[in-house]
C-alpha cells in the first residue's frame, strides 16, 4: 500500500505547492496594499498563463508524436490545465472572501474557506464520477470535471477538477495558516505541528475506511475516495515538515542544494523530463525494468534536470547580454 501511495504523490505534491505558493502571492499583495481587484486579476491572470502553458505543451507533445499520436490528445486535461484552473478558482474564492470579509482575522476566513472548498470538491468527487456526471456536456468540456475524455467513462490517467484541484485548496488553506500571527509565533513548531497534524489525518482516513458503512454506492478507493485524498493530504504535510527541517537545520544549510535548484526552475524541469521519462527521448526503456536500470534511470534523470536547472539559473538575466553579442554595432576605424 504505501509503494503505491507514493507512486500517487507527485501530482499531487504540485498542486499542494501552487496552493501555498497562491497563499504567499496573494498575502503579499495584500500587505502591500494593492487593490482587491488588482490582486483578484493578478492571480487570475497568472492561473490563466499555467492554463495557456499547458495547451501549448499538450501542442508540443502531439507534433513530437505526429503519425501515432491522435488529434483528441490536444484535448487532453493535464496536471498543468488542472494547476492554471485551479489558482483562476482559488483567485476567484479569494477575492469573495477578501470582498465580503474586512475583520482582523482574514488570513484565519480565507484558510477555513479554503479547506471547505478543497473537503468539498473531495466529498462531491465520487459522486461526480458517476451519478452526478454532466454527459450533457460536450467530452472535451465534460473531461475538466471527471476526466471523461473521449472514451465514455472517467479515465483515472487524467487529472479533472474532481477530485484533483482539491489539493490546490489544501495547500492554499495550510499557505494562510502558516502566515498567521499565531504560526509566527511558533516558528519551527508551526511546521512540526502541520506534520504531526498529517499523521494524525492518515490514521483517522484509515479509520474511516474501515467502517462498515459507506456514505457512496460507488467507493473508488484509489481514485476518488475523500479517505484516500486525506491520506495524501497527511503525506504532503509530513513531506512539508520534513522539508522544512532539511532546510532549516539539515543538509540543505549546508551548502549546494539540489532540491532548492531545481525548485527554482521547477516549470521548466517539468517541461523537460517528460520527453526523458515518457517521450521519443526516453532514458529508460518503455517497458518493465529491474530495480538496478530504473535506479541508474532516475539518476540520470534526477542529474540531467538539475544541471539544466543550473543552466537555467545562470542564463537568467542574461539574454540581452546574448542578443548584444550578436549585434554589436561594428566599430568606426
Amino acid at each position: 500500500m504505501w509503494s503505491q501511495l507514493g507512486g500517487t504523490l507527485p501530482a499531487p505534491l504540485f498542486l499542494f505547492l501552487a496552493g501555498i505558493s497562491f497563499a504567499l502571492v496573494t498575502d503579499k499583495l495584500r500587505q502591500k496594499g494593492v487593490p482587491l481587484g488588482q490582486i483578484a486579476g493578478t492571480t487570475i491572470r497568472r492561473g490563466a498563463e499555467i492554463f495557456g502553458l499547458g495547451l501549448l505543451f499538450r501542442l508540443q507533445e502531439y507534433l513530437i508524436a505526429w503519425g501515432w499520436s491522435p488529434w483528441s490528445d490536444l484535448l487532453r486535461v493535464d496536471i498543468l490545465n488542472t494547476i492554471g484552473l485551479s489558482m483562476m478558482l482559488m483567485g476567484v474564492v479569494c477575492w469573495i472572501v477578501l470582498r465580503l470579509n474586512s475583520a482582523s482575522h482574514t488570513r484565519f476566513t480565507l484558510g477555513i474557506t479554503a479547506a471547505s472548498v478543497g473537503m468539498s470538491i473531495s466529498l462531491l468527487s465520487p459522486l461526480m464520477w458517476t451519478s452526478w456526471r454532466p454527459r450533457w456536456l460536450p467530452w472535451p468540456l465534460e473531461s475538466y470535471v471527471d476526466g471523461v475524455h473521449n472514451l465514455g467513462e472517467p479515465q483515472a490517467w487524467l487529472f479533472p477538477i474532481f477530485p484533483w484541484t482539491a489539493f490546490a485548496f489544501a495547500g492554499l488553506a495550510l499557505g494562510f495558516f502558516l502566515l498567521s500571527d499565531r504560526a509566527r509565533s511558533l516558528g519551527a513548531a508551526a511546521f512540526t505541528l502541520a506534520g504531526a497534524s498529517g499523521i494524525g489525518l492518515i490514521y483517522i482516513a484509515r479509520w474511516l475506511d474501515a467502517r462498515p458503512e459507506h456514505l457512496y454506492a460507488t467507493d473508488d478507493f484509489w481514485h476518488t475516495s475523500p479517505n484516500f485524498f486525506l491520506i495524501r493530504v497527511g503525506l504532503l504535510l509530513g513531506i512539508l515538515a520534513a522539508a522544512y527541517l532539511w532546510c532549516r537545520w539539515g543538509a540543505g544549510q549546508w551548502g549546494f542544494s539540489p532540491l532548492i535548484q531545481l525548485g527554482q526552475t521547477s516549470l521548466l524541469v517539468y517541461w523537460v523530463h517528460m520527453e526523458f521519462v515518457y517521450g521519443r527521448l526516453s532514458i529508460l526503456p518503455k517497458r518493465a525494468v529491474d530495480i538496478r536500470t530504473a535506479s541508474f534511470g532516475l539518476l540520470a534523470i534526477f542529474l540531467s534536470m538539475v544541471l539544466l536547472s543550473i543552466w537555467r539559473t545562470r542564463l537568467k538575466g542574461r539574454g540581452a547580454e546574448a542578443l548584444s553579442w550578436f549585434y554589436r554595432p561594428a566599430k568606426a576605424s
